[in-house]
C-alpha cells in the first residue's frame, strides 16, 4: 500500500502543482489586458469626435459585453476541463423563452428560477451523454444547439413573447444601480463567483486538474466524469442567466437571442489566457475579452463597416486566439 500511496501522492502534487497555474501563465496572463488598452487607445484616437469615449457609449459597451461576459464565465470552466459547449446560444434563447412563459403567470422570481433551472437542465444532459456515452462533447453539444433551436422555435411559433413584468426587466437588464446598469452589476456578481469557485475551492482545482492530465486526476482519486459533467452544467446555467439577462433588457423572449454569440464568446474565452485545450482558465481574463469583443463592435460600428467586416475581423481574433493557446504549453 506504501508503494502505491507515494506515486499517487506525487500523481496528486503535479496536479495540484498544474492547477494552481490557473491564471498564473508568465507574460501572457497580461497579453489580454494589453490588447484591452491598446484597442482602447486607438479607438479613442480615432474616433474621439465619434464620441467613442462619451459617458453614454462607454455605458453602451458595458451593457453590451455584460451577456457575453456572463456566458465566457461559464465557457471558461468548460474548456478548463477540456470539454466545450456549443450549444450555449440556443440555452440563451430558450431561457429567455422559460423566462417569459413564466413570469407571466408566476412572476419574476419564479421566471429567473426556471430560466436558470433550464440551463442546468441542459447541461446535465450535455455532461451525462459526454461522459456516459462517452461522445466528444464537441459533438454532444453541436447536437444539442440543434435541439434546443427547434425547440425554442416551437415554443411560441417563432413570435417574440412580451415580458410586461417590470420588476423583471429593472432587476435584470433595463434597471440600474445609480449610473450602472443592472447588467454590469449582475456580470460583476457573476464573475466574483466564478474566480471565487476558480480560486477558492476544490472544485476549481478538480476543474483544472482534470483538464491538464484526465488520467492522472483518475489516478490521485478524482472523480474526473462528476466533474465534467459539472463543468457542462456550469456553462450551460451561465448561458442560461445571460438569457435572462436579455430578455430582461429587451423586455421579450425570443427564439433567436444569442444564437450569433458562440464565437463571441469563445473568442472572449480564449484571448482571456483559458486554453482551447484544458487545465488552464482565467475568469477576469474571459470578462476582459468579453469586453473587448464589445469594444470591437461598438468601434467598428463607429468607423461605419459593415457587419461582414466585423465578422472577418472576430475571426482573425479567434485564430490568433487559438495559436497563442497552442503555443502556451510549449512555453510553460
Amino acid at each position: 500500500m506504501k508503494a502505491v500511496g507515494k506515486p499517487l501522492r506525487a500523481v496528486a502534487g503535479s496536479i495540484r502543482s498544474r492547477a494552481r497555474q490557473g491564471d498564473d501563465g508568465g507574460f501572457r496572463q497580461y497579453v489580454v489586458y494589453l490588447a484591452f488598452v491598446s484597442i482602447l487607445a486607438v479607438f479613442a484616437l480615432f474616433l474621439w469626435d465619434d464620441g467613442f469615449l462619451s459617458t453614454s457609449n462607454l455605458l453602451n459597451i458595458g451593457r453590451q459585453a455584460a451577456p457575453i461576459a456572463v456566458m465566457a464565465v461559464g465557457m471558461a470552466f468548460a474548456l478548463a476541463s477540456a470539454e466545450i459547449d456549443l450549444s450555449v446560444g440556443s440555452t440563451v434563447a430558450l431561457s429567455s423563452l422559460v423566462a417569459a412563459v413564466v413570469v407571466g403567470d408566476h412572476g419574476f422570481l419564479a421566471g429567473a428560477a426556471a430560466a436558470v433551472a433550464t440551463g442546468v437542465v441542459v447541461g446535465l444532459f450535455n455532461g451525462l451523454i459526454t461522459v456516459k456515452v462517452r461522445i466528444p462533447s464537441f459533438l454532444v453539444t453541436l447536437g444539442t444547439l440543434g435541439i434546443i433551436s427547434g425547440i425554442a422555435r416551437n415554443v411560441n411559433n417563432l413570435q417574440s413573447m412580451p415580458i410586461r413584468d417590470d420588476t423583471f426587466s429593472a432587476l435584470f437588464g433595463a434597471g440600474s444601480l445609480g449610473p450602472v446598469s443592472s447588467l454590469v452589476v449582475w456580470t460583476i456578481i457573476v464573475f466574483a463567483l466564478g474566480h471565487f469557485a476558480l480560486h477558492h475551492l476544490r472544485w476549481g482545482r478538480h476543474v483544472l486538474a482534470t483538464g491538464a492530465n484526465r488520467e492522472s486526476a483518475n489516478a490521485s482519486g478524482l472523480n474526473t466524469d462528476r466533474i465534467r459533467v459539472s463543468a457542462l452544467v456550469a456553462s450551460a446555467t451561465a448561458a442560461a442567466f445571460a438569457g435572462v439577462l436579455l430578455a430582461g433588457r429587451l423586455a421579450i423572449g425570443r427564439h433567436d437571442l444569442g444564437e450569433n454569440d458562440l464565437l463571441t464568446v469563445i473568442a472572449a474565452v480564449v484571448i482571456g489566457g483559458t486554453s482551447l485545450f484544458g487545465g488552464r482558465a482565467s475568469i477576469a481574463g474571459a470578462v476582459t475579452g468579453a469586453v473587448i469583443m464589445a469594444m470591437l463592435n461598438n468601434g467598428l460600428i463607429l468607423m461605419g463597416l459593415e457587419v461582414a467586416d466585423q465578422l472577418i475581423a472576430r475571426g482573425v481574433i479567434i485564430i490568433l486566439a487559438v495559436a497563442l493557446s497552442m503555443r502556451a504549453p510549449q512555453e510553460s
